[in-house]
């Protein structure tokens, strides 16, 4: 088994670019080492089971995981950054790349079922008095009447999306991919940070840091990370908040739950790494800039995304103006 080790181990290491030697000891001693540690964690571990602390185990060995630690020392070694720039770079990276795009793609379907309202509305009263008058034909009670409209409305907005091609599940599609990656580049960090990984990378995560988190191991003893990323989060809540005039109960209760997860996250970054803590923090701020860069009218045409009737010329402007008002303390 160790030398079946020792040839996969070099096999893999040999086909990687390297820009130059002293960063490919590195690259290749700390892949090697990764390597080590899956191989023994794959032969003693035992299978998961209802325990909360062998869920979290199994899933921080988990093999998205473990790509995520493989693309966090590839971007380290080939930039040649401190560990502190490199998570910085990766999580703006990834955002970029990944995030971005699809919410360009949300964006989109957003606004065509903005759109499509006022056919929907339209379409509901003309369906409306065509039940009424069927219904007084068939002698149909108020609870048939109400059950034979809500049916054929229900089938006539989905032949309506399927005509737009904006299905709302489709919007959901940035919150299925972001979620899963956050999760795995966070315990892609944590690996590092308690030497899951490598005694080497940690050993650099130990000294990787910058101004007041020096140590990246460590949590951030001066709250000063997670408190900024609490308030940050408050502010993209309240800045989608403040664009829907008049939300739903659903909407209402969704943002409140995100106001309490964005004040609860505050602690759990305390406690954290301050690794994890500075990625989540530059996550969140990657994620504002891009929202806001959305709501620019020239990026949105330049996105293909459909101008609809709650849009604006200056929407930094508006977001503003919103802000002040709901949190002004004048009458």
């Amino acid at each position: 088994p160790s030398a079946l080790s020792s040839r996969s181990q070099g096999r893999r290491v040999s086909h990687l670019p390297f820009p130059c030697p002293h960063r490919t000891w590195r690259w290749r001693s700390a892949l090697c080492g990764a390597a080590v540690v899956r191989l023994t964690v794959a032969a003693g571990s035992p299978a998961p089971n209802g325990s909360p602390g062998r869920w979290y185990e199994w899933l921080a060995q988990s093999i998205p995981v473990h790509w995520a630690e493989d693309g966090l020392v590839a971007l380290q070694a080939a930039a040649g950054l401190p560990w502190w720039a490199a998570i910085v770079c990766g999580g703006a990276l990834l955002r970029s790349a990944v995030t971005l795009p699809l919410a360009a793609h949300q964006g989109r379907l957003l606004a065509k079922l903005e759109n499509l309202q006022p056919e929907i509305k339209k379409l509901a009263e003309q369906l409306r008095y065509e039940v009424s008058v069927r219904g007084r034909q068939l002698g149909w009670s108020e609870k048939v009447a109400r059950f034979h409209f809500k049916k054929n409305l229900r089938r006539i907005i989905t032949e309506l999306y399927i005509r737009d091609n904006c299905h709302p599940f489709k919007a959901t599609l940035l919150v299925w991919v972001q979620i899963p990656m956050w999760v795995c580049v966070s315990l892609a960090l944590r690996n590092c940070s308690v030497g899951a990984l490598d005694s080497e990378v940690q050993e650099q995560f130990s000294t990787g840091g910058t101004l007041w988190f020096t140590d990246l191991t460590a949590p951030d003893s001066t709250w000063i990370m997670p408190v900024s990323l609490g308030l940050l989060n408050l502010l993209i809540v309240e800045i989608f908040a403040s664009q829907k005039l008049e939300a739903s109960r659903f909407q209402k209760l969704a943002t409140n739950f995100l106001r309490v997860l964005s004040v609860v996250m505050v602690p759990v970054a305390a406690t954290v790494p301050s690794s994890m803590a500075l990625y989540w923090l530059s996550s969140s701020f990657m994620g504002l800039c891009h929202n806001l860069l959305l709501r620019s009218p020239t990026v949105r045409r330049l996105c293909c995304i459909p101008r609809t009737k709650s849009d604006s010329d200056t929407p930094y402007r508006d977001i503003v103006a919103a802000l002040t008002t709901k949190y002004s303390f004048k009458k």
